[in-house]
C-alpha cells in the first residue's frame, strides 16, 4: 500500500475508530490475486470485546462505500485487535502491557525478559524473573535503550484474582 493511500485511509478512518471509543492501531491493505483485503487493527486501554469490533466495522464499511477510498473493484474489511505477541511501538502499548512480560531487544546489544511493573514518560520499571531459586530483580529501561519490545505469551501465569482467593 503507498503512502499516499496509508495516509488517506488513515484520515479518513481514525476519527470514525476514535468515535467509537478506540485507537485506530494499523491499517494494511494486502492484494492476493484479484482480491483485496484492508485490514484495520483496533485497541484500547481495556481492550476491544466482540461487539465493539462489529460495530467500528459496521461504521468503516458504511464510510467506505460512500467513498472512493479503496478505489474500484472489491474488497474485503478485516477489523480486528492486536494480537497476542504484539509489538510495542507507541507509549501506550506499553502502557496497556503493564504487568505483562515482555521481551525486549536492548541497544546495547543483548535481549532481556521481563514483567512492566510501571510506565512513565522516560520508560519502564521491570521485574526480572528469578532464575533456578532465585529471587526476581527490579530493572529500569529508558524508552531509548528500546530497539523493539514484544509482549510474550504466558500459559502458566496465574491471575491477581486467582492468586487472591
Amino acid at each position: 500500500m503507498s503512502t499516499t493511500q496509508s495516509e488517506r485511509l488513515r484520515g479518513l478512518l481514525e476519527p470514525l475508530v476514535t468515535s467509537q471509543g478506540l485507537d485506530l492501531e494499523e491499517i494494511e491493505v494486502d492484494s492476493v490475486g484479484r482480491k483485496r483485503v484492508l485490514r484495520v487493527v483496533v485497541d484500547s486501554d481495556t481492550g476491544a470485546d466482540l461487539d465493539q469490533i462489529a460495530d467500528v466495522s459496521r461504521v468503516l464499511s458504511a464510510k467506505l462505500d460512500e467513498t472512493d477510498a479503496m478505489g474500484e473493484g472489491e474488497y474485503t474489511l478485516e477489523v480486528g485487535t492486536p494480537g497476542a505477541e504484539r509489538p510495542l511501538t507507541e507509549h501506550r502499548h506499553y502502557v496497556r502491557a503493564t504487568e505483562r512480560l515482555v521481551k525486549f531487544q536492548l541497544a546495547e546489544g543483548g535481549e532481556l525478559v521481563a514483567r512492566i511493573l510501571k510506565v512513565d514518560d522516560e520508560g519502564v520499571d521491570t521485574e526480572v524473573p528469578g532464575v533456578k531459586g532465585r529471587k526476581p530483580t527490579a530493572r529500569r529501561l529508558a524508552f531509548d535503550d528500546i530497539v523493539r519490545a514484544r509482549v510474550q505469551v504466558e500459559f502458566s501465569r496465574k491471575d491477581k484474582k486467582e492468586e487472591e482467593a
